[in-house]
């Protein structure tokens, strides 16, 4: 039997951010449920230190924090590039890898130099988490699997996705729309298990 915990329609959900673009594409997701999403940028939230190891407990964090905050419940999301020949890196600390001015490409750079030629298996996870105010929460991960191409290609999309190739494709998530990154995204697998827990 699935476990739901339903956000009934006309409900108030903080997204856990403070990512103008990241309030857009929930917008868009939630866009249809009844769902009013205002982030915690708009609510003037204070952003907390991700502290955890973990992609799980970074999201549990974020969101815990911005639904106690607002008293309302609140979304949050945590995601990164793993390699495999990196052990696993960048994973939680994908964002980081890239700096302060967030220079992707030297993070790229750097993913390059640190693998061999046939050292490329990857993956990308996403994991939502939703929180309430009484402090309980519930976490719906999303992973797609590939590898690493051995130079940046494409132009769209943000972040790694210039170098990571899905399982079964040739292209580059740079290399795909919106529209077609959003159908097999770790994203998208992990909002479509929100979506079923969740929403009605």
């Amino acid at each position: 039997m699935n476990t739901r915990f339903p956000l009934p329609r006309g409900s108030r959900l903080v997204l856990a951010s403070h990512n103008k673009g990241k309030l857009a594409e929930f917008s868009r997701l939630l866009d249809g449920y009844g769902i009013t999403v205002v982030s915690a940028g708009e609510l003037g939230l204070p952003e907390p230190d991700e502290t955890a190891t973990t992609f799980s407990g970074n999201a549990e964090l974020k969101a815990l924090a911005a639904a106690k905050a607002a008293n309302l419940p609140a979304l949050s999301d945590d995601s990164g590039l793993c390699v495999s020949a990196l052990g696993g890196a960048p994973g939680i600390y994908s964002a980081r890898w890239a700096g302060p001015d967030k220079n992707f490409p030297a993070a790229m750079q750097r993913i390059e130099e640190g693998i061999g030629e046939d050292e490329r298996n990857a993956w990308f996870i996403c994991v939502l988490c939703l929180a309430f105010p009484d402090g309980t929460s519930h976490c719906f991960e999303g992973r797609i699997d590939g590898s690493i191409s051995p130079e940046p290609r494409g132009r769209e999309g943000h972040g790694y996705d210039p170098i990571f190739i899905p399982s079964g494709e040739t292209r580059t998530f740079a290399e795909m729309s919106d529209a077609e990154k959003n159908r097999i995204s770790h994203r998208a697998r992990a909002f479509e298990a929100f979506r079923t827990a969740c929403l009605a």
